[in-house]
């Protein structure tokens, strides 16, 4: 903060100046009075004026604060503008006076600006008080044996004039004890401010009541030694008000926390009076007031002593509660839950009453992880652990045991008729999508329910875990969303392989596990567009002529090589990765369109769409995007859809290919034939081309009744005025056999094998003769995302 450092250094200049000037009595007389009052005339203007602009640049409470504290500056330039007048114009000044006013003003201000400052100091508002009040009355007592007893037993020649005198230290005592308990609540970024302030309120309170000792006898002369107190006073405020306006941009750096502070603090003022009062006869406190005040100051003390104590047993229990809370989801952890099962346990063996538990695990959790992040996995958890608490009575327990392992206690008397009820509760409860970071995520627990019944004397708390761990790895086994309950024939793993609570399970697979390690792989190569695609031309069976192509996703494995669909798409599909890889097909096909019509090859490109996907209503805004941002037309682009995934949501489905065809873009149903819907879906969808299925293809030569068929949906189609597309063609007989039945497009090996989008561009410039033959040495199913 080099702004508050260059004020602390002219602060130090200007009260090493004033210290060496009233020491060394460079002036005598009027001169010294007129300097004097001069300087503090300036000083207290100056202080004014820093503590507006502190107002200024702070807000909310501090901006309160510091008004309150710049009208108290205000007041007290104010008094010392009359006391100057006073001491220079007239012989001799009135007391009390119109000066006393303005400066009484000083102290009311920052009183108010002292208890607006904001706090975070965490004890209780109470305890605070009495610390208040304990350091107030120290300082009363202090202030009585040095200043007030004087002047009390002296009297005054008017009660205004003992009003005023009494005013002074009173005020100071107040100021000081709100300044010390400011500074001892003050968040972390004010506690230099209010340090400074509560030294600036102690300078002013010294020589405050040095002020009314000397001036009650008669002794008090300006340029005094007491005019260093102010004058460190004023300076300190200034410097105070320059770091508060200092604090506003500086970060916010966690900074020592003053932890016992709020411990020793109101005793160190209470042991000073304690040793003030000590050397002084007992006769000097006989008084009403310092009765009064004494008994109010041990009443405090013990009353302090009293919410401390309470206090500390509330932070006692509460940090032991916390102990046994698992600190992600709230719920019970380990060390709860053992200690409730062991006493349901001995309840059980006493009372003859059951102990249930529900053992829950949650299936592809780590999916999450590894897909979404940690914090969306903690999210997660947290949400799962909402659902169990919804589904269970407040007499039962729910623990995250660790990762994504959850349990439910259940122990009365109805705990075996109860339990099952619970258990088809919270699994139902997972019916329900979990929304995370705007993903709908679909997560299904393994449940596990075992009983221990009031006539199995024998069972104890650790073989109740086994059993219903085993019920929940027997339902993660079987992959089912029903609760699986203990029974002895599950007792069938081998004992020495034990999982997490010491109970039989079985081994992953070095299928399972690579399976794992190939989904996290594939999650990055989506992440870094390293899926490619390939061409799968389509040829006019009357011209010969490229037609088009169906664009066919591709993994180039960094370790197993070129991956076809059929090796990563079940992954694609059953971890929620359809969208993803979708979008970076579409995108990938039609940047390849887009450099094809760059050299005036019109080539149409077709993509295969999952089923989920075609039920979105956004999905036709992102493809008409996808091609307004390359500006190619929507012809360019044929959506295929698969007749059997369609089942599911006919309505969504219908209105979203209705959306796409009135773009212009193509429909066409793949892998006609192979579904049970085939003759429906085209009266429902609107469709412009039909893909028979290769099962109603390569077998029309040697099997009568598929050529029956396929020439007969080949009529069919040609009726509703749709062009038929022949897939897997791979000999010339079947392309023959094809022609005579009047098919329109024919796609497979025969004519071309799946190609690069640069060997497309050489393709089209090429007789498609040229490519008759190329196959491959190994035959594949031609397919986008299938």
């Amino acid at each position: 903060m080099p702004r508050t450092a260059h004020v602390a250094i002219g602060a130090a200049v200007i009260f090493t100046v004033f210290v060496v000037w009233i020491a060394g009595a460079w002036s005598h007389g009027t001169s010294i009075k007129a300097v004097n009052d001069i300087a503090f005339v300036g000083l207290s203007i100056l202080g004014a004026f820093f503590a507006a602009f502190a107002a200024r640049a702070v807000h909310g409470r501090l901006r309160a604060a510091w008004v309150a504290m710049t009208i108290g500056m205000v007041g007290w330039a104010l008094g010392e503008v009359l006391w100057a007048y006073y001491e220079l114009a007239l012989d001799e000044p009135p007391f009390p006076s119109l000066a006393d006013a303005a400066y009484l003003l000083m102290p009311v201000g920052f009183c108010v600006g002292l208890l607006l400052f904001p706090g975070e100091n965490g004890q209780s508002r109470g305890r605070t008080l009495l610390d208040g009040v304990i350091v107030a009355g120290s300082f009363f007592v202090v202030s009585w044996v040095t200043i007030l007893s004087p002047m009390y037993s002296a009297g005054s020649d008017s009660a205004s004039a003992m009003i005023i005198s009494l005013a002074y230290p009173i005020s100071d005592v107040v100021i000081l004890t709100i300044a010390a308990m400011a500074w001892l609540r003050a968040a972390r970024d004010q506690r230099l401010v209010l340090a400074m302030l509560t030294i600036a309120m102690a300078c002013i309170a010294l020589s405050d009541s040095g002020f009314t000792y000397l001036s009650a006898e008669s002794a008090y002369d300006s340029g005094d030694l007491i005019d260093i107190g102010w004058v460190a006073g004023l300076l300190l405020i200034i410097v105070a008000a320059t770091a508060s306006r200092d604090e506003v941009g500086a970060p916010k750096a966690r900074s020592a926390s003053t932890v016992w502070a709020p411990v020793w603090f109101p005793y160190t003022p209470l042991l000073l009076a304690g040793i003030v009062a000590a050397a002084e006869p007992a006769t000097i406190f006989r008084t009403p007031m310092v009765e009064i005040v004494g008994a109010l100051l041990m009443l405090a003390v013990l009353g302090r002593q009293y919410l401390a104590v309470t206090e500390n047993r509330r932070l006692l229990a509460c940090v032991a509660e916390q102990a046994l809370r698992d600190p992600l989801t709230g719920l019970a952890n380990r060390a709860m839950f053992s200690d409730r099962l062991e006493e349901a346990m001995q309840r059980r063996e006493r009372d003859h009453v059951s102990v249930a538990l529900i053992v829950l695990d949650l299936n592809d959790f780590k999916v999450v992880n590894d897909t979404l992040g940690h914090p969306a996995g903690d999210e997660l958890l947290n949400r799962v652990g909402e659902r169990i608490l919804g589904c269970v009575r407040n007499s039962d327990t729910v623990a995250r045991l660790g990762g994504d392992e959850f349990v439910v206690l259940v122990d009365d008397d109805a705990a075996d008729d109860y339990a099952g009820h619970i258990a088809a509760r919270v699994t139902k409860s997972f019916d329900k999508p979990f929304v995370i970071d705007g993903h709908e995520l679909f997560i299904r627990p393994s449940v596990g329910l075992a009983v221990a019944g009031g006539h199995e004397p024998g069972v104890s708390a650790g073989e109740l875990v086994k059993r219903a761990d085993m019920a929940m790895y027997a339902a993660k086994k079987t992959r089912t969303a029903d609760v699986h309950t203990f029974t002895p024939e599950l007792r069938v793993a081998d004992p020495r392989e034990e999982g997490l609570h010491g109970l039989p399970y079985s081994t992953p697979s070095t299928a399972d596990v690579a399976a794992v390690q190939l989904l996290g792989e594939l999650r990055q190569a989506i992440d870094a567009v390293e899926l490619t695609l390939l061409y799968q031309p389509k040829v006019d069976l009357l011209t010969g002529n490229l037609v088009g192509v169906e664009a066919l996703v591709r993994w180039p494995h960094h370790r197993r090589g070129l991956l076809s669909p059929d090796e990563f798409l079940p992954l694609v599909r059953h971890h929620g990765l359809m969208r993803p890889v979708t979008d970076l097909v579409i995108n990938t096909a039609l940047d390849a369109a887009l450099r094809w019509h760059q050299q005036e090859l019109h080539i149409p490109v077709a993509v295969n769409m999952s089923a989920p996907l075609l039920a979105d209503p956004r999905l036709p805004a992102r493809i008409r995007r996808a091609l307004a941002d390359r500006n190619l037309p929507a012809s360019v682009l044929t959506v295929e859809i698969t007749e059997d995934l369609v089942l599911g949501n006919i309505e969504g489905t219908r209105d979203v290919l209705n959306q796409l065809r009135r773009s212009g873009i193509r429909i066409a149903i793949d892998d006609f034939g192979s579904g049970y819907s085939t003759l429906s879906y085209l009266c429902e969808l609107p469709v412009d081309e039909v893909k028979l299925d290769r099962r109603l293809v390569v077998p029309i030569v040697e099997d009568a009744r598929v050529a029956t068929v396929a020439r007969a949906v080949i009529a069919l189609a040609h009726e509703l005025g749709l062009i038929v597309v022949a897939e897997g063609v791979e000999e010339a007989e079947v392309a023959a056999r094809l022609t005579e039945f009047g098919c329109d497009v024919v796609q497979g090996f025969y004519f071309s094998v799946p190609l690069s989008a640069e060997e497309v561009l050489r393709l089209a410039a090429g007789p498609t003769s040229e490519h008759h033959g190329a196959r491959p040495q190994s035959l594949e199913r031609s397919s986008s995302l299938d």
